[in-house]
């Protein structure tokens, strides 16, 4: 499999790091360069965790195709981004929007997603109801208090029936954007790693997945999640990312198609998040619609 490991760059770091747009990807380059995907000019696609067997997987069923590729494996999130600016990957897929977004504005860049992958929903859990409708007038419910996750799980208690939010809520609501004399239940933000062990002394939580395992609650066992068909939980969809000037090359899209048709690959995907993921094929005007609209936002705030 043709993993690399990704060689450190001299602009990677923080997102708060301004990275300009100096280089250009091979699929934008000139008449001069191999063709992209060719064994000469092999695709660079950058991803965190290539470890996981279902990248493999993925490698075969593009090269079966005729389109050569490298999977460039990073060391954490800060990183992918940076490369595909700089030109060093043609590609890039592990983030969602609203990680693009902070990107972009934060970096002063314009990278633009071209596919949507799956969405990972966060769930709100109960030991004591099973159903959302089931849970008391005036109970209460934790949230996880830092900013996206709040914010998330404000959503899905919003889409559950149990709170109403200002303004229809935002990736950037708190629970101070509660509507008391609107909303079923009360809410209050808690440590995410605290959300799991306070269940008893609750009527339900929403809990990030990283915790589900370590308390021994099965994701199954969520009363409500994320719906990936509202437009409010478009934010949270996990893209494939390239350069402005790359988004309608025709063969960094046919990486996309392959992701989002081949069973092995979905398969193996969907092993991998634990059962979580649920797979999307979002149009990318819509996911590109959604980035402007979370980038202008972000920049409003």
């Amino acid at each position: 499999m043709s993993i690399r490991t990704a060689r450190p760059l001299a602009l990677l770091g923080a997102l708060g790091i301004s990275v300009a747009l100096v280089g250009c990807s091979a699929a934008a380059s000139g008449s001069g360069e191999p063709a992209l995907g060719s064994a000469e000019n092999p695709v660079q696609l950058g991803v965190v965790g290539a470890a996981e067997p279902y990248w493999e997987a993925y490698e075969q069923a593009v090269e079966a195709e005729g389109i050569q590729l490298d999977i460039v494996d990073f060391g954490d999130y800060n990183q992918p981004n940076p490369a595909t600016s700089e030109g060093e990957l043609d590609i890039n897929q592990f983030q969602h929007i609203i990680y693009l977004a902070n990107y972009n504005v934060q970096s002063g860049d314009d990278l633009q997603p071209i596919g949507s992958t799956a969405t990972y929903p966060i769930g709100l859990y109960s030991s004591q109801y099973d159903s959302a409708e089931a849970i008391p007038d005036g109970a209460e419910v934790i949230v996880p208090n830092d900013d996206t996750n709040q914010a998330r799980g404000l959503l899905v208690l919003q889409s559950a029936g149990l709170i109403a939010l200002e303004d229809g809520g935002s990736p950037y609501s708190t629970v101070d954007d509660v509507i008391e004399a609107e909303s079923r239940v009360t809410v209050s933000a808690v440590d995410a790693a605290i959300t799991a062990t306070s269940l008893p002394d609750v009527a339900a939580a929403i809990i990030n997945n990283d915790f589900l395992t370590d308390a021994g609650i099965d994701p199954a066992d969520a009363i409500a999640v994320d719906d990936p068909a509202d437009p409010a939980a478009q934010p949270y969809i996990n893209v494939f990312a390239t350069a402005a000037e790359n988004v309608d090359d025709e063969v960094l899209n046919r990486l996309v198609e392959i992701y989002q048709t081949n069973e092995e690959v979905q398969a193996g995907a969907l092993e991998s998040s634990g059962g979580t993921g649920l797979f999307v094929q979002t149009p990318k005007d819509e996911l590109q619609a959604s980035l402007a609209a979370v980038q202008e936002a972000l920049q409003a705030q």
